[in-house]
């Protein structure tokens, strides 16, 4: 892997281990069973502002390929 796919790979990573768990968390004090959470968790990562991730890291950001 190129540094530079590493690179976007662990941001991507961290973003949805950070999500995840922050759902999980707040699903809990919710009063949500486990499935619950669970689910919620999983709809946070894939709700994530891939974009958004990219542009608050402009190091990782598309090349024009040709």
């Amino acid at each position: 892997m190129s540094d530079l796919t590493d690179r976007l790979a662990r941001i991507v990573r961290e973003a949805c281990v950070r999500a995840a768990l922050d759902a999980y968390e707040q699903a809990g004090v919710s009063g949500l069973c486990a499935e619950g959470r669970w689910e919620l968790a999983v709809d946070a990562m894939r709700s994530l502002d891939l974009g958004a991730m990219i542009q608050e890291h402009p190091e990782v950001g598309m090349r024009d390929a040709r």
